[in-house]
């Protein structure tokens, strides 16, 4: 295909040009630029009515025979200035040749400078570049047909979706990766095409997008290397995105790739409706597990996503952000599919549950850094004590932070009282011993010191008094004075029990 180019119009025969300048000592891209059309004009200085990327011809009647090389100069640097890729001087019509103080003021400005032999008219060279424009937009279009063509085959292949990035990376002939809504990529080509580095860092910057949940098309800088990003999906509900190595495409290669991304928003979007249907069937597998009967569960998942983890379990029960919902199914589902029968996941009475192997705990961890969660995670149990572990996730997950998967086993090393350690909790403590530190405070009395050692001395007054170094009937004194102000009779066990807690809790 012939290139709308300088060196293109020199090589056609039919023209008759030769090039003045010396090519070795242009520079290597001089003859090979995009020229988008041929002007000409005698005017001394043209600019004002020129457009960048062209090709500018003369027959140099504006030069004065006596012009000197400030004249020439002066000319040339102003078409340079103004983006004009050549120079051709029509000979024979008011010069013999082309002017020595122009050929070296074009040599010295690094101006492509060629004769246009008489019998060449201009117009010759302007409709050869036109030729040459509609012939490569001809080819393009030829192009983007030839390719849509292809990779809507691509995607009729059982692995529709990486065989769609594959062609379409072959197609533009670079790095084409797809990113679920997690930011994980899914599918590459050519697999060693951008550097591990690029690709951590490229990594980071797609999961930065997607996690705001706005339909985006950008460009990327990463280490060095230009990339084109493309959301899938609506916003709000993203899917994934679409990355390309380099940032540059004709309107051609940007309607090929407009036409992969509605291809692969519209698979995605379709398996919306059957991600719910499946979504339904795991709740109700979880429902079955935890009626102590895994029967069910079994077959199901057997038939569908392969055997349920292997016993011992553990059980996970996680609280995930509206917005990031879509995303951790989808990262759960991928799991799956990657590595059948080693995770279990499905929506309960409680939040997200998962479950995995208990030597696989650590993708617990993973999965609530990454999206967030707020997780908490059962003792290893087997499948008879399904819903006992449940409930120790349930109450580990209340817990947990976003972000971390608490442990069950955490939580129950602090005991029964630590957990009372909430905001509520402690607002109720608080206003349970508020009489006896206002009557303290007030009174300069230690009421509360003191019962506080009563309590921990099992309700001993002499071993009371020991520990406070003060009379037994101090002592006394001061417990039924704390009897009549919080109104109860610590005389009995519960009383002297919810006394405890209140103290334990308001010191949290």
């Amino acid at each position: 295909m012939i290139q709308p180019t300088l060196r293109a119009l020199l090589s056609r025969r039919e023209l008759q040009l030769r090039l003045e300048s010396d090519d070795a000592a242009l520079a290597p891209d001089a003859l090979d630029a995009p020229l988008r059309w041929v002007h000409s004009s005698d005017l001394l200085d043209p600019t004002p009515f020129l457009a960048e990327e062209l090709l500018l011809l003369t027959t140099g009647t504006q030069f004065a025979p006596d012009a000197g090389a400030d004249v020439f100069t002066g000319y040339v640097t102003r078409l340079r200035t103004r983006g004009v890729r050549g120079l051709g001087f029509g000979t024979e019509v008011a010069r013999d040749g082309i002017p020595r103080l122009l050929s070296e003021a074009c040599a010295a400005a690094g101006m492509p400078l060629f004769e246009v032999p008489y019998r060449t008219p201009f117009i010759a060279l302007a409709r050869a570049n036109a030729e040459a424009i509609a012939a490569q937009a001809y080819a393009r279009r030829t192009w983007a047909l030839d390719a849509q063509r292809a990779i809507s085959l691509a995607a009729l292949r059982p692995d529709g979706l990486g065989a769609t990035v594959a062609e379409l990376a072959r197609q533009l002939g670079t790095w084409v990766g797809m990113f679920d809504a997690a930011g994980v990529l899914t599918q590459r080509h050519p697999i060693d095409g951008i550097g591990e580095q690029v690709l951590a860092h490229l990594t980071a910057e797609v999961g930065s997008v997607l996690r705001r949940g706005v339909r985006a098309g950008s460009t990327l800088d990463v280490d060095g290397a230009r990339f084109t990003l493309q959301t899938l999906g609506r916003g709000g509900h993203l899917r994934g995105a679409i990355v390309i190595a380099g940032g540059d495409l004709d309107l051609e290669g940007r309607g090929v790739v407009t036409s992969v991304i509605a291809m692969a928003g519209l698979a995605l979007e379709q398996n919306v409706g059957l991600g719910k249907a499946r979504g339904a069937l795991r709740a109700g597998l979880v429902h079955s597990l935890l009626t102590g009967d895994p029967t069910l569960a079994r077959r199901v998942s057997r038939e569908l996503w392969g055997a349920l983890p292997s016993a011992p379990i553990v059980v996970a029960v996680a609280e995930v952000s509206h917005a990031r919902a879509d995303a951790a199914v989808d990262w759960l589902e991928l799991a799956v599919t990657e590595n059948r029968g080693t995770l279990f996941h499905g929506r309960g009475p409680d939040g997200l549950v998962v479950v995995v192997a208990a030597e696989r705990r650590a993708v617990l961890d993973e999965f609530a850094e990454l999206f967030e969660a707020a997780a908490g995670v059962s003792d290893p149990v087997g499948y008879a004590g399904f819903a006992d572990a449940h409930a120790q996730a349930v109450t580990a997950r209340r817990r947990s932070a976003p972000g971390r998967a608490a442990d069950f086993a955490e939580v129950a090393a602090g005991g029964i009282l630590g957990q009372l350690d909430t905001v509520e909790a402690r607002a109720l403590a608080e206003s349970r011993l508020a009489p006896l530190r206002e009557h303290d405070r007030t009174q300069g009395t230690q009421l509360l010191r003191t019962v506080r050692t009563w309590l921990e001395q099992d309700a001993r007054i002499d071993a009371a008094a020991e520990a406070l170094g003060i009379h037994r009937h101090t002592v006394r004194a001061r417990v039924a004075q704390a009897q009549a102000l919080l109104g109860v009779d610590l005389t009995s066990f519960p009383a002297r029990a919810e006394l405890w807690a209140a103290l334990v809790t308001a010191d949290r």
